[in-house]
Formats: structure tokens, sequence, C-alpha cells
């Protein structure tokens, strides 16, 4: 079995395809300044106009500056929105050895502007089956083990899995709260740079990328997220306890 190693090095889109021009409103990037042409630090997810979803091992030690209406990182499309994070929520209860709890909450300083390019996605409201058909996305690198950032959002579909399958993958290191999608022959997976993005099965959000192999996309390995519809309990006690303000901000 290939070597595991830190969450935050493993999680990346290779084998994928241009996402459809602004087809995925949930997609928000995280970086670590404000600048146009944002350096990706990790993936996220809108779930309300104020809240994004994200894994707790893209957190940093200060502010971070999400970025979303995006399809080109290059390119000013007019359809940008940048807000700065006001309250971070990491799992009380993550591991970052071990990987479990990966989720993490973020309280922007003033909501979204909701419209064609902007708009939250749904939380899972019940568990996905294995064998589902789903999407994972972001601006990832699409090569492994040399790294190779798109300029353009990428997509790629792969299948979930059970644990029980999983676990035969990455032995004593897979739990409940843990969800598993591959694709059979390989070369499609998430990689670097993916890290906190979406996993998305019947337009709902089942997934938060989180970790997997060394080498992405190889035959026989999974890609490991955090299991939304386990979290949804602890997710709506963070967002209706921290009510936002409304201080503006622009890219």
């Amino acid at each position: 079995m290939a070597l595991l190693v830190a969450a935050q090095d493993e999680s990346r889109i290779v084998g994928g395809h241009e996402c459809p021009r602004h087809g995925l409103p949930y997609q928000v990037i995280l970086s670590n300044s404000r600048k146009n042409g944002p350096d990706v630090r990790c993936g996220g997810v809108l779930i309300e106009p104020d809240w994004v979803l994200t894994a707790a091992h893209c957190d940093n030690q200060g502010d971070i500056f999400t970025r979303m209406g995006d399809h080109s990182l290059r390119a000013n499309e007019g359809s940008e929105q940048c807000i700065t994070s006001a309250q971070k929520f990491p799992h009380p209860d993550y591991n970052p050895n071990t990987h479990e709890n990966d989720i993490m909450l973020i309280r922007l300083r003033n909501p979204a502007i909701i419209n064609e390019f902007v708009r939250p996605i749904a939380l899972a409201t019940q568990c996905v089956e294995p064998g589902t058909r789903c999407q994972v996305s972001g601006w990832g690198t699409t090569r492994s083990p040399q790294t190779q950032f798109p300029d353009l959002l990428q997509c790629a579909e792969v299948y979930t899995i059970s644990n029980e399958k999983c676990s035969e993958i990455y032995p004593h290191s897979i739990t409940e709260d843990m969800l598993c999608a591959t694709v059979k022959q390989g070369g499609v997976d998430a990689c670097q740079g993916d890290s906190g993005g979406p996993l998305v099965c019947d337009n709902k959000l089942q997934g938060i990328v989180s970790w997997g192999m060394q080498l992405c996309a190889q035959k026989g390995d999974a890609g490991v997220y955090t299991k939304v519809c386990q979290y949804t309990g602890w997710i709506h006690r963070i967002v209706q306890s921290h009510p936002g303000n409304h201080t503006v901000y622009a890219c």
C-alpha cells in the first residue's frame, strides 16, 4: 500500500474536465491573501449566505480570504465576490493524525450576494449509498506526483464505495464519519489544492475533500471525504448560535 502523507498535502483533481462555466455557484476558494488571481490554499463550499464549510486541516493562524463566483483564476470575470472570515469553527474533536472530524465552518464578515454566480448548496439529509455517482470539483493540481495547477475550475465524476471496501484500502483508518469514492479503473481523483471542496451527489453536499494516498488517482485507491450527513446537527447548532454582522468587503 502506498504511503499516506499529511492530509493537507493530499487532496487534488486528477483526470477531470473543465466544469460548466459558472455551473457550480457554491464552489469557494480559500486563500491567504485578498489579491486578484488568488493563491489557492483549499476549496470550500457555500452552505448559507454567510457560512462556508471546508476541511479542518485548511485552517491557518490568521484570517481566511474566501472568493466565490470564479471560473477562471486568471481572468476578472466580474462575477467574483471576496469576503474575509469573521470566525472559524474547526470541529472540536478534529484529529490531524487520524483525519477524524476533518471539518470546519467559516462565518463570513458579510453575507454573499446570492445570484446566478454565487448560491449555497443544500446539505445532505440522508447519507449516500455505495455505488452512487458523485461530482468532486476544485482548482487543485491536475497531475501527480508532479504539480500542474489549472486556470479553470475542474470537475470529476467518482463513485462512492462502502466503508468496508474502503477499509481494505486503508486498514484501521476509516470511521463512520468518513466517506470514500473512487473510479474502478483509476485515473480520476481529488488531489493537492482540492482539500475542503465539495463532493456532490444528486445535488446535495455529501462530502468534503479530506485525505488519500500520496499519489492521486492510482488504480485500486480511493479518495476519503468527511461524511457531511454525520455532521448536520453540529453544523446547524453552530450556524444558529452565531449570527453574523454585515461589514462589506470587495475583491
